[in-house]
């Protein structure tokens, strides 16, 4: 099992409810895919650095887990599927990225 650091970017026209829930949706599928969940910000509302579908805001959020590589893809693919989610980017984490 290898650390993994998933940051994604979520619709603004979304409430922060509704933001919350999206985001504890994709808890559950690492959950349900045997993930162990390390951690999980939540950055808020923030301007993106070039307009996403012309909006010029988006929800930030990370999430930090431990999971087999098939796991990623199955994340993946639940992000494509949600037209909530304008970006997201997966990152393996090193030893040095894990001690910090």
């Amino acid at each position: 099992m290898k650390n993994y650091e998933t940051v994604f970017i979520l619709n603004p026209v979304l409430s922060e409810d509704q933001a919350k829930d999206t985001v504890e949706k994709f808890v559950k599928v690492l959950k349900k895919a045997e993930a162990e969940v390390t951690n999980i910000e939540q950055w808020g509302l923030k301007k993106l650095a070039y307009p996403i579908n012309k909006k010029s805001t988006g929800f930030y959020n990370m999430l930090e887990f431990k999971a087999a590589p098939t796991v990623v893809n199955t994340l993946e693919t639940e992000f494509r599927r949600d037209e909530s989610v304008m970006r997201f980017l997966t990152t393996v984490l090193d030893k040095h990225a894990i001690i910090y």
